[in-house]
């Protein structure tokens, strides 16, 4: 097995491929493929594995009753899939999981899962990271998701993002079309919302990076 994709996983960060592959062979696990389109964890199925996404990427949806869907995230090679899923007291997976293209996943069980972590301290930290950041982000979506219009959640999501780096100079998260799942809106409609707000002064816009212009006024957009 080729462990480049597993040392660069924050799960197993500061593990060598050499200790990988010691902690790897005495735990039960399988290599999964799916074709684009499967689906790898179905809605409020029983959440008894957890997935590391080894190649390719699969996308996350929420369905609520009233047929409504949510983009929730997009996993790429190295992230978890379904970890808060496995260890909640209700045990079932909240969305579907399908693969955006062939797609390769190495699955463990929650029981193996947590001997991984009584193996080594470093898996346990690392995967209680994940799990933070995991909530802190979703929390942030939420708050995202409480703002209507494309115009306004891209204005929280940069403020958003320049109180965290500090900058000005914001890079679009992988590419227009992550951005705009991770907003829950159309590729098409945010580049247009984008280009009308470069134009009203607010940002400069490319597809690889937002330079914010005017940052009060991003904050008053929000205040509308």
């Amino acid at each position: 097995m080729d462990y480049s994709v597993l040392e660069k996983s924050p799960i197993f960060q500061g593990l060598s491929a050499e200790e990988l592959r010691q902690v790897l062979q005495k735990t039960p696990h399988h290599i999964q493929c799916y074709e684009k389109g499967e689906i790898v964890f179905r809605q409020m199925d029983e959440a008894r594995k957890i997935g590391l996404m080894l190649e390719g990427r699969v996308k996350a949806e929420k369905t609520f009753p009233n047929g409504s869907m949510v983009n929730v995230s997009i996993r790429h090679p190295g992230d978890l899939i379904g970890p808060a899923a496995a260890f909640s007291k209700d045990g079932r997976y909240p969305c579907d999981v399908a693969a955006l293209c062939p797609v390769t996943i190495m699955m463990i069980n929650k029981e193996d899962v947590l001997a991984l972590m009584q193996k080594d301290i470093r898996i346990l930290n690392n995967f209680i990271a994940q799990i933070s950041t995991a909530a802190y982000l979703l929390q942030q979506r939420i708050e995202l998701f409480s703002y209507s219009g494309i115009s306004r959640r891209a204005a929280f999501w940069l403020l958003m993002k320049k109180r965290e780096s500090e900058r000005d100079q914001i890079p679009v998260p992988g590419s227009m079309t992550k951005w705009a799942t991770l907003m829950n809106v159309s590729r098409p409609s945010l580049h247009r919302e984008l280009k009308k707000m470069e134009s009203q002064g607010l940002i400069l816009y490319s597809p690889k990076c937002v330079k914010i212009v005017d940052a009060s006024g991003l904050e008053e957009l929000l205040s509308d």
